[in-house]
């Protein structure tokens, strides 16, 4: 999980575009689709591998941003008339447009993953696919994924079914309007019942250890002819969505274990003193967290709109680190084969236009599903795709990091010499005069340096911005004077 969701809203921001451009440069980003590649999309979209089943009378909906076009996912809940619930969940079926071996596939395998920059995205498809001909787009038939979960009363899963069929979006919405039809009671029942199986879906997720974090996105927004920085807090809304596809993540690597064969995302348990620096933090940032209470009950009760409970969140996303990829085959046990935050077994599977591992996992779940031998391509293409996905990660990692340090410098670029009340959240063991601070306004997390003394960690110290444009890789505060007691 990214340490920071981020994007532009209205400022112009020249000499940033400009610096992110640069940034692009730097880390060798993939520019434009070659002419081959763009060809095969071409061809893909006006013939794509269609299955037999039709099943576009189901009235599914998507819950996107607003911008969004790249649409993976759609979904339609429903009771049983036995009791409990059906979810149907579509996924867009991006091997019905890629060749394996072809222009598109090794070009797929190149990028690896969508890249996201505050302002605008490089994609892992051609937009021809991934915002038009395999995007699950309102009033278009599409191929897709079909899921199928069949829920008891307590929101478990009793039956899993996945297979290929035609499926078609009746409505595009976003977080905000589906938050205000649930609050308001207009909400017909498909799109009601996401809160009563989101939350069941939760108390499921407190039972087994597992815990969600609610990181607040980063919004760049004009201010006074300069910038500012606010946080847009995840509506609860965000959260029962993010449900349904962790549900269909875990029933992914269930099957998948069950037939031998697959990949799974894994993330081993934090390490020793990270919780510990956490607690450090907590109280930094005067948050109390009695020792008795777990630190995913914490989590849980913070509220993610008050500035001190969005830097713990965002401290918190270190414990998220380490994730990567197991891939098994041949009946062999994966080790490892748990996703620590998600308490169980779980499968990258609802991205596919985002992400190269879902096409692999959605393959191999079908074969499962059917009792069918998965396609040679989606089990020869196993060998070396955790290396693939992890060198993918580590540039996305770095495309979001150094993009929040530009996007900061921004913000302060003409508040140079300026003075902020600061708490310092972290300081480096080995380097104990360099650490991190949160400012109070404006609301910024960035690096702090000390002139002559250690860094107090968990007081409220001064700082002042040092001279650094957005086109300054780093943001560095340097103290006002020194660590502790700086007036």
């Amino acid at each position: 999980m990214p340490r920071r969701q981020m994007h532009m809203t209205g400022a112009d921001g020249a000499a940033l575009r400009a610096a992110l451009r640069e940034l692009r440069t730097k880390l060798e980003v993939p520019g434009e689709f070659p002419a081959p590649v763009l060809a095969e999309a071409e061809r893909a979209a006006a013939h794509p591998r269609l299955p037999e089943q039709d099943s576009t009378d189901i009235p599914f909906f998507t819950i996107d941003p607003p911008d969004s076009v790249d649409l993976d996912q759609a979904m339609h809940l429903a009771k049983r008339a036995s009791g409990g619930y059906r979810v149907h969940y579509a996924i867009a079926d991006v091997a019905a447009f890629v060749t394996p071996g072809g222009a598109l596939d090794a070009e797929a395998h190149h990028r690896v993953t969508t890249l996201y920059f505050p302002d605008g995205k490089v994609p892992l498809h051609p937009a021809v696919l991934s915002e038009d001909a395999a995007s699950l787009l309102p009033d278009r038939t599409r191929p897709a994924l079909l899921w199928r979960l069949d829920l008891d009363a307590d929101g478990r899963v009793e039956t899993t079914d996945v297979r290929r069929a035609l499926v078609r979006s009746r409505a595009k919405l976003d977080y905000d309007g589906v938050q205000k039809a649930i609050d308001s009671g207009t909400a017909e029942e498909p799109l009601a019942l996401l809160k009563d199986i989101g939350r069941l879906r939760e108390a499921l997720e407190r039972e087994r250890g597992g815990i969600s974090l609610n990181v607040p996105e980063q919004e760049v927004v004009a201010q006074d002819g300069s910038y500012a920085l606010s946080y847009r807090a995840p509506l609860p809304a965000d959260g029962w969505n993010a449900q349904i596809s962790l549900m269909t993540g875990m029933a992914a690597a269930d099957l998948m274990l069950a037939s031998g064969t697959g990949i799974l995302r894994t993330l081993p348990n934090a390490p020793d003193g990270a919780v510990g620096r956490l607690r450090r933090a907590a109280k930094a940032l005067r948050i109390d967290w009695p020792h008795h209470v777990p630190y995913a009950e914490l989590v849980r009760s913070l509220d993610p709109h008050r500035p001190a409970h969005a830097a713990f969140l965002q401290e918190c996303t270190a414990l998220l680190r380490g994730a990567g990829y197991t891939v098994f085959s041949g009946g062999e046990t994966p080790d490892p084969a748990i996703h620590s935050a998600v308490a169980a077994p779980y499968a990258h599977c609802t991205a596919p236009l985002r992400r190269l591992a879902d096409r692999y996992a959605g393959e191999l779940c079908l074969a499962a599903v059917a009792g069918a031998e998965p396609p040679r391509w989606a089990v020869d293409g196993l060998a070396g795709l955790p290396e693939r996905m992890a060198e993918g990660s580590r540039l996305a990692n770095t495309v979001e990091r150094e993009s929040v340090d530009l996007v900061e410098a921004a913000v302060l670029k003409d508040r140079v010499g300026e003075t902020f009340d600061a708490t310092v959240i972290d300081v480096k063991e080995r380097e104990p005069m360099v650490g991190t601070v949160h400012l109070e306004d404006p609301a910024v997390v960035g690096r702090v340096e000390s002139s002559r003394e250690e860094l107090p960690l968990g007081e409220r110290i001064r700082v002042r911005r040092r001279p650094a444009g957005p086109g300054a890789a780093k943001i560095l505060i340097a103290t006002a004077g020194g660590g502790a007691g700086v007036p």
